[in-house]
This record gives C-alpha cells, structure tokens and sequence, in this order.
C-alpha cells in the first residue's frame, strides 16, 4: 500500500531573521569565558531568550542564575546581553568577582544616551515594556526619578511632569516600529518641546526582522515565528504579521507546531526572532517535510554585515 500523496504547502522564509550581531556576540563571550576559564561559569539572567540557546549553553558548563547573590566566590559571571543597572557590576567588584559584561553594544548606546541626558538635566521619557530586562537595565543607569516609562499613547496622555519644556525620550531596542512611532507622535503632539534622540534606538534587527515579514505577509496565508514568549522582538514579530491581516503564531520549536493551525495553507511565512538560531528553522521545514511536499523560497530584503568586539581579554581567545 503506497502512501497518500502529500499536499504541497510553500515556504516563504523571511531575509533577515534569527541571529543578530549583539545575540552572537553575548553567545560566544560565554562558550570562550568557559574555553579561558574552564566550567562552571555562572550566567545572570538568561544570556538571551531562547530556551534552545541556554540548554546548549549549559550543556558546555554555564551556569545560569537570577541574582548576582547566587554566584559563588571565586568565578566568572557573565551579564546578559539585555543589558543590567549599574549596580550589578559594582556589586560584582565589591565581592572581586571576575565579570564579562555581555550587553549588546546598542543597548550600551541607549543607556550612555541616558546618562548624558541626566547629566544634561533633563528628564527622560522611556518608551517600553514594564519588566523587561532591557528596561530595567537601562532605568538602573541614572538616578530614581530622572525617567519615566511610558508603553502606551494612553500613558501619553495621563502623564504630567513637573516641567514639559525639559523632556527627552528614548526607547527600547526592540519594540515594534509602528507601535512606537504611534507612541511618538502622541508624545511629540502632546509636548512638542521633546528632545528625540540623536539616532533611531530601536536597534536595526529589530527594524530589519519586522520589514522583512510585513514583505512575505502579503504572499502568505500564515505566518510562524520562531522564537520565545518572553522575547520581544519575536512577539513583535507575530503582532506585525496579525497587522498585516495574516494569521500568525509564536513557537519555540517544531514540537511546539499546531497541525490545525496549518488547515487549508497553501503558502506558510516563516521568521525567527533576533535570539532564535538558524537550526531551530532547519528544525522546522524538516517537521513540515513529514506531513507536506515542501518547496522553499528565500524572500531577502536586505542583507546583515554588522558585527561587534568582543570584550578585551576574551579576544586573545577567540
């Protein structure tokens, strides 16, 4: 008995998706802090969000932890590259711990800008999600009471500083950019004196990602994501799609796929978050290939060149 022939089901797959050069770079600071070192080597925080990329961390000797407190005397820690508030570090040296601070450069960027802008005597609005490490990281660079986080056009609204004509305004990197352009406005009509920052903050992943779905989302009847609930960019990801008028979901691995979901496709867009390797999309068509007659087309809308250092005395080793 022959089996049935399989439908065909086309894949559209989203140019550039996955990997970014500051989820690289934190990655390979802790595979070659446990190559200088030796394991264990203790992680704060989930180096990025990806549940994949952190249990194959682990199986090379990290350790990951939540609090600095639970680091051990005696061994390398590594930030993650969400970024963490000044206190941390300090923290890390008052015990002489030996600490390779993983924060993405254009995170980094984001919270010198907010420095100087304290410094300048402003008050800064930061545009962003409640807990989110991100937001945390960069609240704990100034002072308490010099910014204020605001998600939405609502929060535009309710909100009065003690002096309108002194505000600045940042934003996370990895927000959608047409939410947060709403959120500008908002912020621009309502205090027209705001000072935007130098350059976009949203950092060019993010933007490159979610250009590139709104690209395939008008040739596809659904879209999946690649990436982890608790990563921005790749719910964001899924939210640029549904804008589009397209079905979409957030998955973590193959496992994770809905068959049902899939009824009457004929044409599927797949994306991966900034913090989703490209495995996990092998991992993907190989799981569809079971059920349908696949057919892959790669749709490029721009193409990544941007790397970043690493830390000094990490370099020697790579």
């Amino acid at each position: 008995m022959t089996d049935p022939v399989k439908p065909v089901l086309e894949l559209l797959i989203a140019a550039p998706r996955g990997f970014c050069a500051g989820v690289d770079r934190a990655i390979r600071i802790v595979e070659l802090a446990i190559e200088k070192y030796g394991a264990p080597v203790y992680v704060r925080h989930e180096i990025v969000h990806n549940k994949y990329v952190v249990e194959t961390l682990k199986a090379q000797g990290a350790i990951f932890v939540e609090e600095l407190d639970q680091v051990p005397d005696g061994v390398p820690v590594v930030f993650s590259a969400h970024g963490v508030p000044k206190a941390v570090p300090a923290k890390a040296a008052e015990r002489g711990l030996s600490y390779l601070d993983a924060t993405c450069p254009l995170v980094s960027k984001v919270h010198r800008q907010a420095e100087r802008l304290v410094a300048a005597g402003k008050h800064i609005v930061f545009i962003g999600h409640a807990g989110h490490p991100e937001v945390i990281g960069t609240f704990g660079q100034v002072p308490d009471g010099s910014m204020t986080l605001i998600e939405t056009i609502a929060d535009v609204a309710a909100f009065a500083p003690a002096d309108p004509a002194n505000l600045s305004f940042l934003t996370q990197t990895t927000l959608s950019v047409d939410d947060t352009a709403e959120v500008v406005a908002a912020l621009k009509a309502k205090f027209p004196a705001v000072q935007a920052p130098r350059g976009e903050d949203i950092c060019y992943a993010t933007s490159n990602r979610q250009a590139a779905v709104k690209v395939i989302a008008s040739s596809c009847d659904a879209v999946l994501v690649i990436g982890a609930p608790n990563s921005s960019n790749s719910v964001r990801l899924v939210e640029v799609a549904e804008r589009q008028g397209v079905p979409a979901r957030l998955i973590q691995r193959a496992a994770d796929l809905d068959w049902e979901f899939l009824r009457g496709v004929g044409t599927l867009g797949i994306t991966a978050g900034a913090s989703a390797p490209e495995e996990l999309v092998r991992e993907l068509v190989a799981r569809l290939s079971e059920r349908f007659a696949v057919t892959e087309r790669e749709e490029e809308t721009t193409r990544e060149s941007i790397a970043f250092k690493l830390p000094r005395g990490l370099e020697a080793a790579a």
